[in-house]
């Protein structure tokens, strides 16, 4: 008896919730609209689209075949006007026309893949015999596939002033031929897509709209949530530092877990900007104490510095300034690259044309090592995004792929795209990355090998600009490596750019 006690005011303790019960109330006023939406409006549509494009057609298209009679274009298609109207409704409706004598051969063909060939279908066929056209529409593929037959009347016999049955029957109609037609239905499927996106937009603004109304009528189980503020007021007041709790409502305990996990968050990035001080200041520190140190060898050693040893010390000083500059300038791109501040300068970039651009500058200095660039695109890839920005992301990762490479290396771009993002494949044949180490190359002046780095110059910032990059353009990157083998870097990015 107790324990089903207990399941019953377990499952009972969601009634506790806030949330519950304004979703109750929204869920009821919401579903009526919702249902008629989508099952009303959208569920039509395609329908109504599909039959009014096909009677559109079918008008052109009788008209088309009155033409074809007239100029008598089933004997001699060598007519320049019905070629135009032809390729005109083609292109006007997106389609592919075909014009079949009545032995079955095509004559006409828009696309020019077909004449002089034999089209036996049922839908021909039957529009041959029976002089009727008719319509099926594939919605798997996107097409209606439209059959309209040339019809002439023949003439009486013109001798003939009777009413004779035999006269009668010569003034029927004759099949000439058929118009076969396939129309494309993507703007029908791209104005649904539309017509749903606003719709779900609809909907979510009206539950939206009944959940601001029930917040109002839900005063009295507010209470808890003034504790919370006030809790919360305390700990912003410095009265206290511990995690606060408020239980009343299963709601109450969310927010107070997530303000005690954004203290514990805060705490991290505070603790985190002092690592990040205390890095740059090493990193700066350190150029600067080598070029003082090798300024006050030279200046020990008097007036009589041999040419060669002074030559040597500048070289090395010269070295120094100018990986103190790229600290200084990665610093600078590091600081234009946050989020919270930055701005995106947003174009149609052509992104086969950008790729090919970078790594014309980059085959230089590959080619000092003997490294391969190779560049593979499997598609011409548009997209809305800030050129200055992609141009950083390839240029870093492409540029790492041959600075980290082995001697007569290579280094692969792929480019791909679907509908709706572009992916950038770098692949390269060098030292790899350790497992362990995979999780913090991203992290700001971090090094897998330190003195590697040092040597061809890195500063411990580029990957981390990378990222801050692509996560401005709502991208995604992703590392796979075997050391010792290569690394993979895949980059993902939405073709059209969104703001938040």
């Amino acid at each position: 008896m107790n324990i089903k006690l207990k399941k019953i005011l377990s499952q009972l303790k969601v009634l506790r919730s806030l949330k519950a019960r304004i979703f109750i109330i929204v869920f009821l006023i919401g579903i009526i609209p919702s249902i008629i939406l989508t099952y009303g409006i959208l569920e039509n549509y395609e329908d109504r689209a599909v039959s009014v494009r096909t009677s559109d057609v079918q008008n052109q298209l009788n008209i088309i075949a009155n033409h074809l009679i007239t100029y008598n274009y089933l004997v001699d298609n060598s007519s320049e006007v019905i070629s135009a109207e032809l390729e005109q409704i083609s292109n006007l409706y997106d389609g592919r026309i075909m014009v079949i004598n009545p032995g079955l051969k095509v004559i006409k063909d828009t696309y020019g893949t077909s004449e002089g060939k034999t089209v036996i279908t049922e839908s021909v066929i039957k529009c041959m015999k029976q002089g009727t056209g008719g319509s099926n529409y594939d919605s798997e593929y996107g097409y209606i596939e439209i059959t309209t037959p040339i019809i002439q009347t023949a003439a009486a016999d013109s001798a003939a002033g009777s009413t004779e049955p035999e006269n009668k029957e010569k003034k029927k109609d004759v099949v000439l031929g058929v118009i076969l037609t396939n129309v494309s239905t993507e703007s029908i499927n791209v104005t649904l897509d539309i017509l749903s996106r606003k719709a779900l937009l609809l909907a979510i603004m009206m539950l939206v709209a009944i959940f601001a109304i029930a917040l109002l009528l839900s005063h009295i189980l507010m209470k808890p949530f003034e504790r919370v503020a006030k809790a919360i007021s305390e700990v912003k007041e410095g009265y206290k530092d511990e995690p606060i709790s408020v239980p009343d409502y299963l709601e109450t305990e969310h927010i107070v877990d997530a303000f005690n996990e954004l203290i514990s968050r805060m705490k991290v990035v505070d603790t985190s900007r002092q690592e990040f001080v205390a890095n740059v200041s090493h990193e700066l520190k350190t150029p600067i104490t080598s070029v003082k140190v090798l300024a006050d060898s030279l200046l020990a050693q008097g007036d009589s510095v041999p040419a060669e040893l002074y030559r040597e010390f500048m070289v090395d000083i010269a070295e120094e300034i100018e990986r103190e500059d790229k600290i200084i300038n990665d610093l600078l791109s590091m600081v234009k690259m946050d989020r919270t501040v930055a701005t995106m300068n947003v174009t149609v970039v052509d992104v086969n044309e950008l790729t090919e651009l970078i790594l014309k500058r980059l085959r230089p200095i590959a080619r000092k090592r003997d490294i391969e660039v190779v560049f593979e695109s499997k598609r011409a890839v548009t997209a809305e995004a800030d050129e200055v920005k992609l141009t950083l992301i390839i240029t870093n990762l492409v540029e790492n792929a041959i600075k980290y490479n082995k001697e007569q290396g290579w280094v692969k771009v792929l480019l791909d795209a679907d509908h709706q993002f572009f992916t950038l494949e770098i692949a390269d044949s060098g030292i790899g990355i350790p497992e362990t180490a995979l999780e913090h190359i991203y992290e700001r002046f971090y090094r897998v090998d330190k003195s590697h780095s040092r040597e061809i110059g890195g500063t411990g910032l580029g990957l981390a600009i990378t990222r801050n990059a692509i996560l401005m353009h709502r991208g995604s990157i992703k590392a796979s490596s075997v050391e010792g083998e290569g690394t993979t870097f895949s980059v993902k990015i939405p073709l059209n750019y969104v703001t938040a």
